[in-house]
């Protein structure tokens, strides 16, 4: 048998790589504007040899660290200090290659390439950053003007705020993107937490209410056994209510700002293995038959009902918690119906019984109590595979279990 070779990928979501991908473009940009800014009005440069030598250092240092631009950790401060020490020496080369410039108003030799090196210092370190460097920008102009007329004053102050707000809104994306990765691990966590949950109500729990009932009807030692399994059973409901089942690798993924997930498994090797990745539909109607009996009568379609094997498996456990409650509190006579009906858009699994029915709040004080049969059981095993479950009971006309997955989640093969 070929063994089965299972990969994953995990994408870390990143708020602030648009960002990036931007600024690496934007300076790419203003260095080919700031060249042929240059070459439309050489002619009015005094010493056009300062201007060339220095947009051919820009322009090999804006091309050469490009990778450094790429993303947070490449862009350092090492970095970030020689692109904005770069940028300062162009303002203040200006007067020495175009004194007229200087009297004028005109561009800088950097021209508006300066403002992305403030913009590095705004996405890699905040407001804070950008408010350091801008401050920089803003009194290297007002030096290489000497006397700084409104418009220089006015762009001074243009880009000194902008910096400063780009920098705050990386801030806040950033604060969102780690609200938003603790709140999948409370999520993941959660999700496994109901999981083992609803694996230990359909097996442990259940173990030590039959040991207790049958120990408390034969009585002797058998009694004190029942009452010894009462008391664990009771410790147990506690303790998976809290919510102190601890969770598994899924809240470590999470917790690393796991947001896409792929999962890349041998085709070949998991169709001789019939396992849950690529499996093959599975007939819901085969794994409800074996419900049926002198107490349970079940209605079928005439055609395969196609789940995805893990819809599928789900939903028949929904369907097996479902018929343990009439069991226990129904009473052993009760009838129960299980219905299936195969519609285009959803698959729908009724289980209805003749029982006393639900009083109304013994759900809500049952959640508290810990016993979370429908809470878990039900419910959650149906809105892990995107369903929905529904009960409805009146007392004295017994209880209703509707169980729900729309086609897109159930995945069916035709």
């Amino acid at each position: 048998m070929v063994a089965r070779t299972q990969r994953e990928h995990v994408v870390r979501m990143s708020v602030e790589q648009p960002l990036w991908r931007a600024l690496t473009a934007y300076r790419v940009l203003t260095m080919l504007y700031a060249v042929l800014l240059f070459v439309f009005t050489r002619q009015k440069f005094e010493r056009p040899w300062v201007a060339v030598a220095f947009l051919a250092v820009m322009t090999v240092w804006t091309l050469v660290t490009l990778p450094k631009v790429a993303n947070a950790a490449s862009c350092t401060k090492r970095f970030l200090v020689a692109d904005l020490t770069i940028a300062l020496t162009g303002i203040m080369l200006t007067p020495l290659a175009d004194f007229q410039a200087q009297q004028i108003d005109g561009p800088t030799l950097p021209s508006i390439w300066t403002a992305g090196s403030v913009l590095a210092f705004a996405i890699k370190g905040g407001w804070r950053w950008a408010a350091f460097a801008s401050s920089f920008v803003a009194a290297a102009n007002i030096v290489e003007r000497g006397h700084p007329s409104r418009d220089t004053l006015h762009n001074v102050l243009l880009v000194w705020v902008a910096s400063i707000a780009i920098g705050y809104v990386v801030e806040v994306a950033r604060a969102s993107e780690r609200t938003l990765a603790r709140a999948l691990e409370i999520e993941a966590a959660t999700r496994e937490r109901e999981r083992l949950a609803r694996d230990i109500h359909d097996s442990v729990l259940q173990v030590l209410a039959m040991v207790q009932r049958r120990g408390t009807s034969l009585g002797g030692e058998a009694a004190e056994l029942g009452r010894m399994a009462g008391e664990q059973e009771v410790a147990l409901r506690t303790l998976v209510s809290s919510g102190l089942v601890p969770a598994t690798r899924a809240s470590e993924d999470a917790a690393q700002g796991a947001v896409v997930r792929t999962v890349e498994v041998d085709d070949e090797d998991d169709e001789e293995n019939g396992g849950a990745y690529g499996a093959r539909p599975c007939d819901l109607r085969s794994l409800l038959a074996p419900h049926a009996g002198s107490k349970v009568s079940f209605a079928e379609p005439g055609a395969p009902v196609l789940l995805e094997p893990a819809a599928a498996m789900e939903l028949a456990a929904a369907v097996s918690a479902a018929l343990d409650n009439v069991r226990r509190h129904a009473g052993e006579d009760a009838q129960a119906w299980i219905l299936v009906e195969d519609w285009p858009e959803e698959v729908i699994v009724t289980v209805r019984d003749d029982g006393p029915g639900i009083p109304e709040g013994r759900l809500a004080q049952a959640e508290g109590e810990g016993r979370l049969g429908v809470a878990l059981s039900i419910r959650g095993r149906l809105r892990d595979i995107g369903g929905t479950a529904e009960l409805i009971s009146v007392p004295g006309q017994g209880t209703e279990v509707e169980l729900k997955v729309p086609r897109g989640k159930a995945g069916q093969a035709r």
